[in-house]
């Protein structure tokens, strides 16, 4: 017993699209399709990751940076991109973060902010999965503050030399090289200490990675704490125009954007194997879903599905035409994951016990989006960060 409709059919949302934006998705999922799906539920459960066989995969259909322009990058549209993001994470967050990271925060990072030679040396490598990133801003004791941060960086002739601590560092593990921020230990021409960005290569004397484990989310993600104890660095490691908080905060926004769509995927991923489950589980004689209860859940679900969908849309399409504002990405990160993990929250109640198995990706999903929830900004900061824009008054210190 099948729905009329799937779920994301429910408003044809697909004339919304162009054929080359479908024809994208497309491609993508059938690629998590067929190298994700079938082994996701172990890597969950073992706590693993194959990130650079993945990397090459992705690579191969013009994932990895595919929204960035030039040295190997696909320079696809903010819309396609997007929903690149959408079909990952219908697979799982852990692997959308590995394109997420590599593509809108290491990558973005040096085609941003970096020297010529900084982009020839390192986006064409990392845009073809041969050399994986990673992003070194939150720290132990610095997170949604990250104004605040601890690291340093100070002048030895033309060297900088960098000391302090990294954490939940996505894609530290595996990678060849990290963008980090870090603060002048002095303070420069102008009276302030300033924060940069390093591009830090892995190896590099000083650099030690240890991976996190024993994570009850992401665990299909390789996640590390990099320390930095007197890092010496070349005075051309430092990313030129990447001075300030605003320059890794709009990396951030870059990573955000593509959050709003992925957080989507777990939804429709979560909402579809209930309606599936809901139409072919029997009780008291009948199917679950024939109860109105249950469809209660499921047109509520669909209907949010839907309306994030919209809202990511809207986004995307203000990014292509170069219009898209901060604030506006926090509501789309804001709601579409917390609406996402209502959405597998509810689902699990459908699956009942079953819900809580790996056979089903439900549960898993659930656990994911509780990190996503947290990272690239909480929902309490972007809850301040429109209440900024509604008021005119920060309530940031």
């Amino acid at each position: 017993m099948t729905g009329l409709v799937a779920p994301h059919d429910l408003l044809d949302l697909d004339s919304l699209l162009t054929e080359e934006e479908i024809a994208v998705r497309d491609v993508v999922r059938r690629l998590v399709d067929d190298q994700v799906r079938p082994h996701v539920a172990r890597w969950y459960e073992e706590g693993s990751l194959p990130a650079r066989e993945l990397a090459k995969q992705f690579a191969s259909v013009g994932l990895l940076g595919m929204h960035l322009h030039g040295y190997g990058c696909a320079g696809a549209s903010a819309v396609a991109y997007g929903l690149a993001c959408l079909e990952l994470e219908a697979g799982d967050s852990g692997v959308r973060s590995l394109v997420s990271v590599q593509g809108s925060l290491a990558m973005f990072a040096i085609a941003q902010f970096g020297s010529e030679e900084q982009k020839q040396r390192w986006l064409p490598r990392m845009a073809g999965g041969d050399a994986i990133g990673c992003f070194g801003l939150t720290e132990p004791d610095h997170g949604s503050d990250p104004a605040a941060m601890a690291a340093r960086a100070h002048r030895d002739g033309s060297d900088w030399v960098l000391r302090g601590t990294k954490m939940w560092i996505t894609n530290a593990p595996v990678a060849d090289v990290a963008v980090v921020w870090a603060r002048e230990a002095e303070p420069g021409a102008d009276g302030r200490a300033q924060i940069r960005g390093f591009v830090v290569p892995i190896p590099s004397p000083g650099l030690r990675v240890n991976e996190i484990r024993h994570k009850l989310s992401l665990r299909a993600s390789a996640t590390g704490e990099i320390s930095l104890d007197d890092v010496r660095l070349p005075a051309d490691a430092v990313l030129p125009d990447g001075t300030g908080l605003r320059a890794p905060l709009s990396c951030l926004t870059e990573a955000r954007y593509g959050i709003s769509w992925g957080a989507l995927g777990a939804a429709r991923d979560c909402l579809q194997t209930a309606i599936d489950y809901a139409t072919s589980r029997v009780q008291f004689g009948r199917p679950i879903a024939s109860f109105q209860l249950t469809q209660a859940k499921l047109a509520d679900m669909a209907v949010e599905l839907q309306k994030g969908f919209l809202l990511a849309l809207h986004l995307g399409r203000r990014a292509d035409a170069g219009q898209l504002r901060p604030e506006q990405v926090s509501v789309g990160k804001l709601n579409n994951v917390r609406e996402a993990l209502e959405i597998a929250r509810t689902c699990r109640t459908i699956l009942g016990a079953n819900g809580i198995s790996l056979e089903y990706p439900v549960l898993r999903h659930a656990n994911n989006l509780e990190s996503v929830l947290t990272y690239e900004g909480t929902s309490e900061i972007h809850q301040l960060v429109i209440g900024q824009q509604l008021t005119g008054v920060s309530a940031f210190s």
